[in-house]
C-alpha cells in the first residue's frame, strides 16, 4: 500500500529555498511507495496566518520545513511544533546566527531580501536576454561577448542549458553542429576556456530524437533520428571539439544542474546570482 507524507513549507517568501530541499528529500524515495505532498503557505507575515498554518500542519501530523526570518514567528513555529511533536526543521536561522555571532554583525531580517530587485537581479534578466538572442547561432558575433559559448549537435540540451546558465548571472550563447553547416569564423577568435563541447551517447540521442518526431506528429524513423548519421555528428563535433581544445562533456543520464555544476567547476566561474 502506498504510504503518504506531508510537507508544510512556511515561508515568508517564495518558499523556494524550502521547496529545494524538500524536492531533494522527495527525490530519494520510489514514488510508486511513497507519496509526498507538498504544502506551500508563503508570504507569512502575521501571526495569525503563521498559526494557520501551523494548525493545518498539526491537524495532519505534517513534516514542517520552515524559513522565516523574523525572530518572533521562529520562536513561535518553534514552540508550537515542539509541543505537539510536529518534526521541524529551520533551515534559515541557525546559519543567519552564528553568522551573527561570529562577526557581531546583525542580520537584516527583511523577508524576501534574497529577491530584491537590485542590480545583480537585473543583470540576471540582461544575462537571460543574452542567452535568447544568441540561441542556437543566430548572431555568432555573440560568441565573442559571451562568459560561455557551448557547441553541440541537436538534442544535447544547449538551449535549456544556456539559460540555466544565464540564470546565475552568465552571458551564455551556443551553437548547432552540423557537418554540412559553415562553422563560423568567430568561434576560432573565442578563449578556448570559455567554450564547452557537449556531446552524448549515439543510442541515448537516437531515442531522444525519435521521441521529438512522435512529439511532431512524424514518424521516428528519419534521417534526423538514423543512428549512423546520428554517430557522423558526434563524430564530426568531438574532432571539433579537440581541434580547439575546449572542456567535452557528455551529458548522458547529466540533469542540467550536474552539467552546469560540472561546467562552473572546470571553467572556474561562480554562481553570483544570489549576491547583493
Amino acid at each position: 500500500m502506498r504510504q503518504k507524507i506531508y510537507m508544510y513549507i512556511l515561508s515568508d517568501s517564495a518558499g523556494e529555498t524550502a521547496s529545494k530541499i524538500a524536492q531533494a528529500t522527495m527525490a530519494q524515495y520510489d514514488q510508486s511507495n511513497l507519496e509526498i505532498q507538498l504544502i506551500k503557505r508563503t508570504f507569512i507575515y502575521e501571526k495569525e496566518d503563521l498559526m494557520d498554518a501551523l494548525e493545518e500542519a498539526k491537524s495532519l501530523g505534517a513534516i514542517v520545513l520552515q524559513t522565516l526570518i523574523s525572530v518572533e514567528l521562529v520562536q513561535i513555529s518553534n514552540e508550537f511544533c515542539q509541543k505537539h511533536q510536529l518534526f521541524t526543521i529551520d533551515a534559515l536561522s541557525p546559519l543567519v546566527n552564528e553568522v551573527n555571532r561570529r562577526t557581531d554583525i546583525e542580520p537584516s531580517r527583511v523577508p524576501g531580501a534574497l529577491h530584491f530587485l537590485n542590480e545583480n537581479y537585473f543583470e540576471r534578466i540582461n544575462a537571460m536576454e543574452f542567452a535568447v538572442k544568441y540561441d542556437d547561432g543566430k548572431d555568432p558575433r555573440g560568441f565573442l561577448e559571451a562568459d560561455i559559448l557551448l557547441l553541440g549537435v541537436s538534442r544535447t540540451s544547449k538551449t535549456p542549458l544556456s539559460l540555466f546558465l544565464a540564470n546565475k548571472n552568465l552571458k551564455v550563447a551556443n551553437l548547432p553542429l552540423i557537418p554540412e553547416a559553415h562553422i563560423p569564423p568567430q568561434i576560432w577568435e573565442v578563449d578556448p576556456k570559455k567554450i564547452v563541447g557537449l556531446t552524448n551517447d549515439p543510442k541515448i540521442l537516437n531515442a531522444i530524437r525519435e521521441e521529438r518526431m512522435r512529439s511532431y506528429g512524424l514518424r521516428p524513423n528519419t534521417a534526423y533520428s538514423d543512428i549512423d548519421k546520428i554517430k557522423e555528428e558526434l563524430k564530426f563535433a568531438d574532432d571539433l571539439y579537440k581541434k580547439i581544445g575546449c572542456l567535452i562533456i557528455n551529458v548522458a543520464q547529466k540533469s542540467i544542474e550536474e552539467t552546469a555544476s560540472i561546467i562552473l567547476s572546470e571553467l572556474g566561474l561562480e554562481d553570483h546570482s544570489y549576491f547583493r
